[in-house]
């Protein structure tokens, strides 16, 4: 079946009206665009788990409290769609106008969970996060939905609104897909210069060292040996180095006040914002 690409929302509940009246199990994977092989790996999940999948790429600008952000994040339309035709049934690209015919309303709450790193960070920036993804739940309903771990606090708070909201949709967690140097894979990796490009790949290097750490030091001084690494390395600039507990995304300072324990980073590299974490615990 060739891939259908959709544009409006009253399409798309047609054509999942149509997906159901035969029964069919539903994945979707909603992106950003600029798709690489991180999506393709969330794609090839839905597929093999799934009758139809769709995905969705929408540059979502509430989500983006930073307007020179929005602006620069990277568009490859055409490239997008060749690079996922023959992992997706629909594809939905609905405009700015189409997801938000009137300013949205919507005001959602996730208490500790939106106020530490990124929610620090970047204000409101959740609340976009999950006005959009909601809105796609309601009209796609799908079945299982896909999201990076790399965007680990998203994940929780993805999950949280699927909690909060009893809705009927199972969240599936894939793993980060990193380049063969380590660097995790994200559209924003596009943005940076050459030489920018040539020493990312220090930021895994450096979480991946911080978890080898665990035996003789505990989760403060784990948390002060990232920030003096990345301090020290003039290409950087820190923004956080957090090691929380997984499920609260409260910081930790011993390894028994948590069941899993994830250390987060996010850094300006370049002009442009990079975020990773790993598994300490």
């Amino acid at each position: 079946m060739a891939m259908e690409i959709i544009y409006t929302q009253i399409a798309l509940k047609e054509k999942r009206k149509e997906l159901k009246d035969k029964s069919l199990q539903v994945g979707f994977v909603p992106t950003m665009g600029a798709l690489h092989a991180g999506h393709l790996q969330l794609l090839k999940e839905a597929r093999k788990e799934n009758d139809a999948v769709i995905c969705s790429i929408f540059v979502n600008p509430i989500q983006f409290n930073n307007p020179t952000d929005l602006e620069h994040y990277p568009r490859h339309p055409e490239q997008d769609i060749a690079l996922i035709a023959s992992y997706c049934d629909v594809l939905f690209m609905p405009s700015a106008e189409e997801m938000y015919p009137n300013p949205p309303q919507e005001t959602y709450h996730f208490g500790k969970l939106e106020s530490v790193m990124e929610g620090y960070h970047r204000p409101g920036h959740f609340n976009g996060v999950a006005t959009v993804v909601k809105r796609f739940f309601d009209v796609i309903d799908p079945d299982i939905a896909y999201f990076g771990e790399k965007d680990f606090q998203q994940l929780v708070i993805i999950r949280k609104l699927v909690e909060d909201y009893n809705l009927r949709v199972k969240i599936q967690s894939i793993n980060t897909v990193r380049e063969d140097d380590g660097l995790a894979m994200s559209s924003r990796n596009k943005l940076l210069s050459a030489q920018a490009r040539e020493v990312a790949p220090f930021i895994y290097q450096m979480l991946q060292q911080a978890k080898n750490l665990k035996k003789e030091k505990n989760p403060l001084e784990i948390k002060a040996w990232l920030e003096e690494k990345f301090n020290k390395n003039d290409f950087f600039t820190l923004e956080y180095a957090q090691l929380v507990n997984a499920q609260t995304l409260e910081e930790v300072n011993a390894y028994n006040q948590a069941e899993n324990i994830v250390a987060c980073v996010a850094l300006w590299l370049d002009n442009v914002r990079l975020i990773d974490n790993i598994t300490i615990k």
